[in-house]
């Protein structure tokens, strides 16, 4: 994973995206194959530079419960109109999680968020929903997960090609709604032309080849489509959201 080769200060002066971009989306989210209810939720506010996908845990209604009220949350930050900024996203998931720790006892939520400002795009996420940012016919995963699988790639004793088949491939060390307080990771990059963002919950990431990003439509409906069709079609065993980003330029 590259994440440091993303990483970038914000630029001083010169021209900003701002001025020249509208940027554009489409969100998918799928009960799967195997699941009865589909307890993932998504936020898609294009207007406000604001998307999330949250993955909700804890079965039935429970991890619904949860994933929603993480949108509800978010969905009020984009609806006010003040600018939305690293801080506030902070601030509103910090309240959501302690309005899950409060009410949904036995439920959670892993998150992944997106937030456009002029040039920046800054991620943040606690779980395994994840972000890719697709560049020239490849893509790179922005976030690093927060899983037992995860700590056992980054020692050394388990490879990513057996990850998906580990026993404990759906254990999280980090949700919203498990302890009184959480923290978010974060990475930000420039955004340059072109430049397409995708968030999503495990139920699409473990079906993602490398090379399905070389042969993607460009139409960003067609992509979402695809990257749907292919979880489904490869696994399906888990409930699969996702939102695809991108710039159209003015």
């Amino acid at each position: 994973m590259k994440i440091a080769s993303l990483l970038r200060r914000k630029p001083r002066g010169g021209p900003s995206l701002a001025r020249e971009t509208v940027y554009v989306s489409q969100n998918r989210s799928h009960v799967g194959r195997v699941r009865r209810v589909n307890e993932d939720r998504f936020l898609d506010r294009a207007d406000r530079g604001l998307w999330a996908v949250v993955d909700g845990m804890g079965g039935h209604s429970g991890g619904a419960a949860a994933a929603a009220t993480v949108v509800d949350v978010l969905q009020a930050l984009a609806d006010d109109p003040a600018p939305i900024n690293a801080a506030a996203v902070r601030a509103a998931v910090s309240h959501a999680n302690r309005a899950i720790y409060d009410v949904h006892a036995t439920s959670g939520a892993t998150i992944v968020i997106a937030l456009i400002e002029g040039s920046e795009a800054t991620i943040f996420w606690a779980g395994d929903s994840r972000a890719y940012l697709m560049r020239g016919g490849g893509a790179e995963q922005l976030t690093h997960d927060h899983s037992v699988v995860q700590e056992m790639i980054d020692a050394g004793v388990l490879t990513e090609a057996a990850a998906d088949r580990h026993p404990q491939a759906n254990v999280v060390t980090r949700a919203l709604g498990v302890a009184p307080a959480v923290a978010l990771d974060s990475v930000t990059t420039l955004v340059q032309p072109n430049d397409r963002f995708l968030l999503c919950s495990d139920g699409v990431s473990r079906s993602l080849d490398p090379r399905d990003f070389a042969t993607m439509p460009a139409a960003i409906g067609d992509m979402a489509d695809r990257i749907l069709e292919n979880a489904l079609q490869r696994d399906g065993s888990d409930n699969a959201t996702l939102v695809v980003i991108a710039g159209l330029s003015g």
